[in-house]
C-alpha cells in the first residue's frame, strides 16, 4: 500500500537523527508540513511526515474503516525503514498511540516524543468530561466521528487556543477528513494494549508534551501519560490541541528541539 511521505531535508551535513512525524485522527502528513518540517530542517534535522493509510495522499481511502492502530503502526515502521537511520518518532494525539505500538517493530529508535497523547486507557474519560462540560463541542465532535463535517467554528474550538485567523482555520477545514471507525473504537478503550507498558516505564528516552488549552486531551491526562512512562513532561501554556498548526506552534517546536538538544540528539 503506497504511503505519502513529505520530507524537508537539512541543508547542512549533520550527525543528528532524522525525525519522523506521525499525525493524529482526521488529518494527514500535511499538518506537519505547514510549519514543523521546514523549521526542524533549518535546525539541522532531516524531517519527514507520513500519511497513515487512508489519510492524506496515501492509498486506502476507500477502505478506511478496515484499518486500526496496528495497521497504522505498520505504516510508521515501513516509513522508518525507508530512512537511512532509525528516526526519532514524534506522534500527536492518535499518532502518539501509533508511535508506541510502532516502536515494537523498529530497531534502535533513539527517542520518542508524544504530543497531546491519547492515554493508554483510551478516550472515554475525556469524552465524558467533554460531554458534561462542553456539550455543544461534544455534539460537533460526534458529527465528525460519524463521518460528517463539523462547522469551522467547532473545528476552531477543538484545535486551537483562542480564535484562529480565518485563513488558518479555512486551510485546516479544507484538509480535514473522516477517520476510521475501527481506529476510533480502538481508541475508546479497545485493543490499546502496549506490551512494553508492563515494564512500568518506557525503554527509551521519551518526552510527553501537553497543551494547557487542549479541549480534547486535557494537560492533566498528558501529564499522567508521562508519569506512567516515567517520561519527561512539558506543558505548553499558550496553545491548543493542534500544536503544529496553532498560532503559537513555534513554542511547541522549540520545546521539542530543546529536549532533543539536551539529550544530544
Amino acid at each position: 500500500m503506497d504511503l505519502e511521505v513529505i520530507s524537508s531535508k537539512s541543508k547542512t551535513s549533520s550527525s543528528k537523527p532524522p525525525l519522523l512525524f506521525v499525525h493524529g485522527a482526521y488529518v494527514g502528513a500535511w499538518c506537519w508540513e505547514e510549519h514543523f518540517l521546514d523549521w526542524f530542517a533549518r535546525q539541522g534535522y532531516d524531517a519527514h511526515a507520513v500519511s497513515l493509510r487512508g489519510h492524506g495522499k496515501s492509498a486506502g481511502r476507500d477502505r478506511l474503516d478496515e484499518f486500526g492502530l496496528a495497521e497504522y503502526a505498520e505504516d510508521v515502521a515501513r516509513a522508518a525503514a525507508e530512512l537511512p537511520r532509525p528516526p526519532v518518532l514524534v506522534g500527536h494525539s492518535m499518532g502518539a498511540l501509533v508511535v508506541q505500538k510502532a516502536i515494537e517493530k523498529i530497531a534502535d529508535v533513539p527517542a520518542m516524543v508524544l504530543a497531546c497523547p491519547v492515554p493508554s486507557y483510551g478516550l472515554l474519560p475525556s469524552t465524558f468530561s467533554l460531554a458534561f462540560s462542553k456539550p455543544a463541542l461534544f455534539a460537533g465532535l460526534n458529527t465528525i466521528a460519524s463521518g460528517g463535517r463539523a462547522s469551522p467554528k467547532v473545528l476552531g474550538k477543538v484545535l486551537f487556543a483562542g480564535t484562529p485567523e480565518p485563513e488558518r482555520l479555512e486551510r485546516c477545514y479544507q484538509h480535514m477528513q473522516r477517520e476510521s471507525r475501527r481506529a476510533l473504537l480502538e481508541m475508546s478503550g479497545w485493543s490499546l494494549t502496549l506490551p512494553w507498558l508492563a515494564w512500568g516505564k518506557s525503554r527509551l528516552p521519551t518526552l510527553v508534551v501537553g497543551a494547557v488549552h487542549d479541549a480534547l486531551i486535557p494537560a492533566a491526562q498528558a501529564q499522567g501519560v508521562a508519569a506512567l512512562l516515567n517520561a519527561e513532561y512539558r506543558a505548553l501554556p499558550s496553545i491548543g490541541h493542534a500544536i503544529m498548526l496553532d498560532a503559537a506552534w513555534e513554542s511547541a517546536a522549540r520545546e521539542i528541539l530543546g529536549w532533543l538538544e539536551a539529550r544530544k540528539l
